[in-house]
């Protein structure tokens, strides 16, 4: 169903660990040495939740599989000084302290197996695995987790479990055209059978420093535009179009289809492309216009009214939800 508003979301990054067992070219999140790796500790989490300000959401994102990564001995160090020896573990204590600080959390750890699925569901409003791109290529020959049908079965299996979910793909990173229509025929084909894709993101490549696809250029403006275009052809209405204010020109990607911004952060970076600031509530109504700009929490109204959220989110949901299942500003 379409409105005449965009949405938005109010979160914290917290960005639980870079180490990675893929080493994609365009990368810049992943520890490409031991004394930058990182893992965030409880209690470094814990002050971040308590001042989260306004935010209703809670964005988890990791390196894949750090159990099998290159500094994996210093991850598994670092998970044990809080208790648990896994990425999934460590991240379901993390998302249970922030439900209880009031915050919905919305798990992208990479490829997870089905039953690390089960285990994240009852403390994850959504979840979310960018897709990419269905094509091979150079830029993830070290990567074994972009295999194109790995990350498919991975968004199929969370449809079969119903867990609402965010994909997309990243445009600019050595693909073509029919490339793309092929990932977003691949992501309708999923959502045809499953329903649970609540957003697909449309993100542009974005050349980061000490990587070997420093020196390529972003995609063009007018690629984004078309990228936007069909993709709002090709799926479902019911499925929003987002793409990301800090790294495009929204404004005419709204005209062309694009229905959501993703989430904006008042206290945290976007740790993925550090170099790109967030935009501010006001800035974001300045740029959509005519359009009016409505906040959302991190699982979209559909599925709250169809009720794919576990007993664990069950209060936060109702108490941050409004009748139309976005949110509430009415003091709460």
């Amino acid at each position: 169903m379409k409105h005449n508003y965009i949405t938005f979301s109010k979160n914290i990054f917290v960005p639980v660990t870079n180490v990675c067992r893929n080493a994609c070219d365009y990368c810049g999140f992943r520890a490409r040495n031991v004394k930058d790796a990182y893992v965030i500790g409880v209690k470094e989490f814990l002050n971040l939740v308590q001042t989260k300000g306004a935010a209703t959401e809670a964005l988890f994102t990791t390196g894949e599989n750090p159990e099998l990564a290159q500094f994996s001995s210093f991850f598994k160090d670092r998970v044990s000084e809080g208790g648990c020896t896994s990425l999934v573990e460590y991240t379901k204590k993390l998302c249970t302290l922030a439900i209880e600080h009031g915050l919905l959390p919305h798990c992208n750890l990479g490829v997870l197996r089905t039953d690390e699925l089960t285990e994240l569901r009852a403390v994850n409003a959504s979840m979310g695995l960018m897709l990419e791109t269905t094509a091979e290529l150079e830029a993830h020959k070290q990567s074994p987790g972009k295999d194109p049908e790995v990350r498919l079965k991975m968004i199929e299996a969370a449809g079969k479990l119903r867990i609402p979910f965010t994909t997309g793909i990243l445009v600019g990173i050595g693909e073509g055209r029919e490339d793309r229509i092929r990932s977003l025929e691949a992501i309708k084909s999923l959502h045809e059978r499953y329903g649970h894709i609540q957003e697909v993101i449309i993100q542009p490549f974005w050349p980061k420093p000490f990587t070997p696809m420093w020196k390529k250029n972003p995609p063009s403006f007018v690629e984004m535009k078309e990228v936007v275009r069909v993709a709002r052809a090709l799926l479902p209405d019911e499925i929003a179009i987002q793409v990301p204010p800090n790294l495009t020109s929204a404004k005419e990607l709204i005209e062309l289809g694009a229905s959501d911004l993703g989430g904006i952060s008042e206290q945290t970076i976007d740790y993925i492309n550090p170099e790109a600031p967030w935009p501010t509530e006001e800035e974001l109504k300045r740029t959509i216009e005519l359009f009016e700009l409505r906040e959302r929490l991190p699982i979209y109204p559909r599925f709250i009214k169809l009720g794919w959220y576990s007993d664990e989110l069950r209060p936060l949901v109702e108490r941050y939800a409004d009748e139309e299942g976005l949110r509430r500003h009415d003091g709460i």
